[in-house]
């Protein structure tokens, strides 16, 4: 009795040794649930990149389980960045020069794309060639307070007119192409996304790239100085995964369409419109950088001296304020 109670307890012993590091590496991973504030809902095409790296699980594999959120535009995500209401978020490159001035804590931590995320559409048989052809035109922006108008301002400027000598319309999220589907208007100020919306319902659609005339940027990543200074391996760990997830649509638009209608199945049936629009985003706004995700001080300096000027931003601050590279490229 003896020995076969000591059979059992060491065959006991033996099965739990071998089933202890059994569990422990099929054990889910913890990861880190953290919102991601974005100025517009997260199932437009414009947020592919953080779509697809969801989808594809490059959060995940950073250890990071992504809420997506909306807030009410770039300047907004900006403020709740700020003063800490969400730990990172999006929206232009731009943005920190319009909210740095006003005491607002925040810096681009990477750009998605050297590129423009604004550009100009005309008709496809109109005459316009550029800014110049405008004087006297109709063209349509999304809100008078939206990054597309001033990145329209911007334009104008290059070639010496005001907001004043063309007709320009804040059309909202559907009037911005649907005027111009309508030939109701002879160009839009919009991001890529319009391009696809109109051609999806038979418009035809001639690109002129509105950072040939002006330097405004692509979609950013935004942090707080605060996070960026306590959390730099968070911060660093979000950016890699989201860069992957642009590096993928500019290596396989087909292939992150599917895995984007996924993510964001109210696309369904919209393929082709996905695709198309990806395809535009490398081409336009995906371009131009040394390497993914990287900043150009340069560009920012002009900017800046732009929307000071402008009165867009109520005073320029120190360019090095607004950005930094150091989580590019790791």
């Amino acid at each position: 009795m003896r020995l076969r109670a000591g059979f059992l307890l060491a065959t006991t012993f033996l099965a739990v040794v071998l089933s202890g590091p059994s569990r422990a590496q099929t054990s889910p991973k913890t990861l880190e649930k953290v919102v991601y504030l974005l100025p517009a809902p997260a199932a437009r095409p414009a947020f592919g990149p953080w779509m697809v790296a969801k989808q594809r699980g490059y959060y995940a594999a950073e250890g990071l389980d992504i809420e997506f959120q909306t807030a009410k535009g770039g300047v907004d995500v900006a403020k709740q960045v700020g003063v800490g209401n969400a730990l990172i978020g999006g929206a232009l490159g731009d943005t920190p020069i319009i909210v740095r001035g006003n005491d607002v804590p925040i810096k681009a931590v990477a750009v998605l794309g050297g590129g423009g995320l604004t550009q100009l559409m005309v008709q496809q048989d109109s005459d316009i060639k550029g800014p110049a052809d405008l004087k006297g035109k109709t063209v349509t922006v999304l809100s008078y307070q939206d990054t597309t108008f001033y990145a329209l301002l911007g334009m104008l400027a290059h070639v010496g007119m005001t907001k004043d000598d063309a007709n320009i319309q804040a059309a909202g999220p559907s009037g911005v192409w649907q005027l111009f589907l309508a030939k109701k208007a002879d160009a839009m100020a919009s991001a890529p996304d319009y391009i696809g919306y109109v051609q999806e319902h038979g418009g035809k659609v001639r690109v002129i790239p509105g950072d040939d005339f002006f330097p405004s940027m692509a979609q950013a990543i935004l942090a707080s100085d605060k996070t960026i200074k306590e959390r730099p391996d968070f911060v660093r760990k979000l950016v890699r995964a989201t860069l992957r997830g642009m590096t993928d649509i500019i290596a396989d638009p087909a292939g992150a369409t599917a895995d984007f209608i996924k993510a964001a199945p109210e696309n369904a049936g919209r393929e082709k419109t996905v695709q198309s629009i990806f395809e535009f985003y490398k081409q336009y706004v995906y371009r131009g950088q040394p390497k993914p995700g990287f900043i150009d001080r340069e560009r920012l300096a002009k900017l800046q001296e732009f929307y000071v000027a402008q009165q867009i931003a109520q005073k320029a601050v120190p360019v090095d304020d607004l950005f930094t590279n150091q989580f590019v490229g790791e």
